[in-house]
């Protein structure tokens, strides 16, 4: 089943195309505008914020908190009885050194608060926090994809595996364009979505 988007699109491969390509114009435009360093890092805000940015133009739930539940393959993402209370704890969680952020990227990826779109947003809104706090990002062209998927099903038990994988990622490269696109377009590929690339999305 499609998903419902403002632009009628009623075939998921043709609506997965067009996701992707304005989605990736967006992820461009956040960089280049300098709109992700006026985000107050690590809130439930700033995410909201990215989400709306990169999808608004395709969905109407674009930054809103979902009001449904879901689940991937077993395992169950926050429930939307206890969603919003989820997201104020994990907005409060420190994030002061590395083990710190990576335990508050883990349980924002298993409140999962959006319809769609969660992990190429969060992954950014990972990327802030640890610009900010220590002057580092992810060059996610390091993180093998099935090591990273693998990784973050397991996180919610145990959280070494991930903090090992993103830990030898790590570059001091944090205002580089081109780790920055680069990284979008693996953060895409995680998801499946190799179309387009972030670097050609300028408007």
């Amino acid at each position: 089943m499609t998903l419902e988007n403002k632009l009628g699109i009623t075939d998921a491969v043709e609506l997965a195309r067009v996701e992707e390509k304005l989605s990736k114009a967006q992820a461009h435009k956040l960089f280049t505008s300098g709109f992700l360093d006026t985000l107050t890092v690590g809130s439930f805000a700033a995410l909201a914020s990215i989400h709306e940015t990169l999808f608004g133009e395709i969905y109407d739930f674009a930054g809103k908190v979902r009001e449904v539940n879901m689940a991937k393959g077993n395992f169950r993402f926050a429930s939307v009885m206890y969603l919003k209370t989820a997201l104020s704890n994990i907005e409060a969680m420190p994030q002061t050194n590395f083990d710190e952020i990576i335990e508050k990227y883990v349980e924002m990826n298993i409140a999962h608060p959006f319809r769609e779109g969660n992990g190429r947003s969060t992954r950014m809104w990972l990327d802030l926090i640890l610009k900010k706090e220590l002057k580092q990002v992810i060059d996610w062209q390091r993180v093998d994809k099935n090591d990273y998927l693998m990784a973050m099903e397991r996180s919610p038990v145990k959280d070494l595996e991930i903090k090992f994988l993103l830990q030898q990622a790590l570059t001091d490269q944090i205002n580089s364009a081109d780790v920055y696109m680069k990284g979008i377009d693996a953060s895409y590929y995680y998801e499946g979505y190799t179309l387009y690339k972030t670097e050609d999305s300028a408007d």
